[in-house]
């Protein structure tokens, strides 16, 4: 078994940092945010996940105060959008470094819809959204406490959007709606199908 201490690791033997294929696979997110200006930005994060249920907790990561921190921090408010199988090439195009001003809908061909809740708006193909008030926006630090350049924006859920069609029963099929989820260099994964284990007594 390889061991390592991840700033001294054999860039011969590991030229790409395993970690981010260790971490897999990792929700994204896929998060639409708005100026006090109102410009509306649309990227998505592969550092992303569900913190608490009660209540709904949900956050991003930034490596960099990009855009969708700036915009998050200015009007305390984002839109998380599920990227799916079918909506893969546009949730990739959307990551693109685009000159400031220019949309990611429509460099993605996607169509935008107003949220109930917030002022960012959703992506009208994407099966699942949340609408979220931010709660804390974090600066994240290492063991020795130093700073990063790592920012974490956590947001409760306050208005959820489902298509129904993907309800069965009374829940979510999630094979169904096929999120996909980052596995680390070029690599994605698709949920298609499911098991089920129930808890122990």
């Amino acid at each position: 078994m390889i061991f390592y201490e991840p700033a001294k690791r054999d860039r011969a033997a590991l030229p790409h940092d395993p970690f981010k294929a260790l971490v897999a696979p990792r929700p994204i997110g896929w998060v639409t945010t708005q100026s006090a200006a109102g410009a509306v930005n649309l990227a998505p994060y592969s550092f992303f996940n569900g913190f608490t249920s009660s209540p709904h907790l949900i956050g991003f990561s930034s490596e960099g105060l990009k855009d969708s921190v700036t915009f998050a921090a200015e009007t305390r408010e984002f839109v998380w959008n599920m990227a799916t199988f079918s909506l893969r090439d546009a949730m990739n195009a959307t990551s693109a470094s685009l000159p400031r001003g220019d949309s990611e809908f429509l460099h993605a061909g996607l169509a935008m819809a107003a949220s109930r809740l917030v002022k960012p708006p959703r992506v009208t193909q994407s099966p699942a959204v949340f609408e979220c008030k931010v709660t804390q926006i974090i600066n994240l630090i290492n063991a020795a406490g130093g700073a990063t350049d790592a920012h974490l924006v956590i947001g409760e859920v306050i208005g959820v959007h489902i298509d129904e069609k993907f309800i069965k029963n009374g829940m979510v099929d999630t094979a169904a709606m096929q999120p996909i989820a980052r596995c680390g260099y070029h690599d994605y994964a698709v949920v298609d199908r499911v098991f089920s284990l129930k808890r122990p007594g």
